[in-house]
């Protein structure tokens, strides 16, 4: 039995469980067919991360993260998942990355994002929501450009869902910056935990405005009620989505293997080819 974890969480709704466990399987199939001891299931909880006696160290063995045996067992800790030892495949965030995660692991390939509006092969963007009728709706620029309200968006309460959230939070910090202004256009801002807590802190009026990436937005629409009461007012630019990673230990040998089975999987709509 593989000892090897891995864990598709970015987008695991629990209305979409079967779906990604799915998605696994397809994947942990390909993997298997060339030599990868892939595992059997997908974890979701700390309780199903192998134990680290000692804590989890990096190269020069500086200690990184706690043994994942002392962490709560019936959440989730993303930033302990990515940097476990043993992890073979997981989805991560270019903001996370940026800010240091890079070091400790290696990209494997990238999502497609096709089938969403505001997506288009590996990049992907944020839709601007807003309650409904508060401003006029807009589709995604075919140019992949940022379509940033200004004078909307001023004054206004915004709330994202983590501060290391490419989607959420720096890809709009970078265009309002590359228009000249910065998140400081907000009145407030509030962190909401997750993009389907911003759709509803935004539906409820606890909130004036938040950044949902497609694939969630795509996803709201299909699960959260809360999402029939905002509508789109903008768009961030595109730019890379959320890639997959490995541990920085997993061998070459291994990563290539991964890499070509994902190649073989590119007509699939989720699984492209790291570039």
């Amino acid at each position: 039995m593989s000892e090897l974890i891995a864990a598709l969480p970015m987008y695991d709704w629990p209305e979409v469980r079967g779906e990604v466990d799915a998605q696994w399987a397809g994947l942990r199939d390909a993997f298997r067919q060339k030599g990868i001891d892939a595992p059997q299931t997908i974890v979701r909880r700390n309780g199903d991360l192998p134990p680290v006696p000692g804590g989890i160290h990096d190269a020069e063995g500086a200690l990184i993260a706690p043994d994942p045996a002392t962490l709560p067992p019936d959440e989730l800790d993303y930033h302990k998942l990515w940097l476990h030892p043993e992890l073979l495949f997981a989805q991560t965030c270019w903001g996370p990355m940026e800010l240091g995660l890079s070091s400790h692991v290696q990209v494997v390939g990238q999502p497609s994002y096709d089938a969403y509006e505001g997506g288009q092969g590996e990049l992907y963007s944020s839709a601007l929501v807003m309650r409904t009728g508060e401003g006029p709706e807009v589709r995604s620029p075919a140019d992949g450009k940022a379509l940033l309200p200004l004078d909307l968006m001023r004054g206004k309460r915004f709330t994202f869902n983590s501060l290391d959230s490419m989607s959420g939070t720096i890809g709009l910090t970078r265009d309002l910056q590359a228009a000249g202004e910065s998140l400081d256009i907000f009145s407030s801002r509030s962190e909401s935990g997750g993009h389907r807590g911003s759709i509803v802190a935004v539906a409820e009026g606890r909130a004036d405005i938040a950044a949902i990436d497609c694939e969630s937005w795509a996803l709201a629409q299909r699960f959260e009620s809360a999402a029939r009461k905002v509508a789109i007012v903008g768009w961030t630019a595109r730019r890379k989505g959320l890639p997959f990673i490995t541990a920085r230990t997993t061998p070459e040998k291994s990563v290539r293997a991964m890499r070509e089975a994902l190649a073989g999987l590119a007509e699939q709509p989720r699984v492209q080819r790291v570039g």
